[in-house]
């Protein structure tokens, strides 16, 4: 019921921004306009979102007769976890990016789907991005997932909207329309990425805790994360870049950190992340090596 509740508050808060922005733009009937738009959005992503998302990046599904060994390996590997977990196997994707990142998506562990780029398997070794995979099946199993396609969708959308405010009121109304305008423009985007925020950071902490339970490994994560910061820090991810409100499904936060984007991460700082993790492993008694106890500092820490 948390998770529901949850998932409610956050859709009715972006759906009534949705309705503010129509009434700042278009008066009553704006208003009236945008909340439609939204209710008829809310339900189209709850069936579509994982499908727009997977083809936003151009995910391609893992061929389990693919003669890429690496592939194979990784499409075990997440099998093999979703049963150690108890949950349905989900789809399975590979998105040719050189930046190391992974997410998931799906409306329930039904219709699940993981995705991994092509840069975090050349990059991490199997037991890492076994890993990053646990954290992303414990995202479908803790039903994040519909929050983070469904939130990804609609806060896109009121990026977008944003974006032609000046064509909808500036260009009619003179000096104060154009004022107007300029404010829906840039506090509309400013004010989804809050309410993308407010749970996004609990959010991966859990996944983080509940990823390292199912791999049996806190260590494998760790050690990716430190691994994955570094590489997204310094490989710029065109897709992220060109669709920021999909960057908080992702493993760690996608964008380059040029301009605000940085003000507004719906991510925890990479090292609480790595720290919480070796904790774990250390009340397990496993042995810490330095290398893992620390995450290179990129633009988010």
């Amino acid at each position: 019921m948390n998770a529901v509740f949850r998932t409610g508050m956050l859709i009715a808060a972006l759906t009534a921004l949705f309705g503010v922005i129509g009434l700042l733009l278009g008066g009553p009937r704006g208003m009236v306009i945008a909340l439609g738009f939204a209710t008829v959005m809310n339900v189209f992503s709850y069936w579509n979102a994982d499908k727009i998302v997977l083809k936003m990046y151009n995910a391609r599904q893992v061929d389990f007769d693919t003669d890429d060994p690496r592939l194979r390996r990784y499409a075990a590997g997440v099998i093999g976890l979703a049963d150690r977990a108890g949950m349905p196997p989900p789809k399975i994707y590979v998105i040719d990016n050189a930046q190391p990142n992974a997410f998931a998506t799906g409306r329930n562990p039904e219709n699940a789907a993981v995705a991994a780029t092509t840069g975090l398997l050349t990059m991490l070794s199997e037991e890492e991005v076994m890993g990053v995979m646990a954290h992303e099946l414990a995202h479908v199993r803790n039903r994040d997932t519909l929050t983070m396609t469904v939130t990804a969708t609609i806060a896109g959308a009121i990026t977008a909207i944003a974006n032609f405010a000046m064509f909808f009121r500036g260009n009619r109304e003179g000096a104060g329309g154009m004022i107007q305008a300029l404010a829906v423009m840039i506090l509309a985007p400013i004010a989804a990425s809050l309410v993308q925020m407010a749970i996004s950071r609990t959010r991966e902490y859990e996944a983080d805790r509940i990823g390292a339970e199912i791999c049996g490994q806190p260590l494998w994560l760790a050690s990716a994360l430190a691994k994955i910061s570094n590489g997204a820090a310094q490989i710029v991810n065109p897709t992220a870049e060109r669709y920021p409100a999909s960057g908080q499904m992702m493993i760690i936060n996608p964008l380059s950190g040029r301009g605000a984007d940085n003000l507004f991460s719906t991510h925890p700082g990479t090292q609480n992340r790595i720290d919480r993790l070796v904790a774990m492993a250390e009340e397990q008694g496993q042995q810490v090596a330095p290398s893992t106890t620390s995450a290179p500092r990129g633009p988010w820490g």
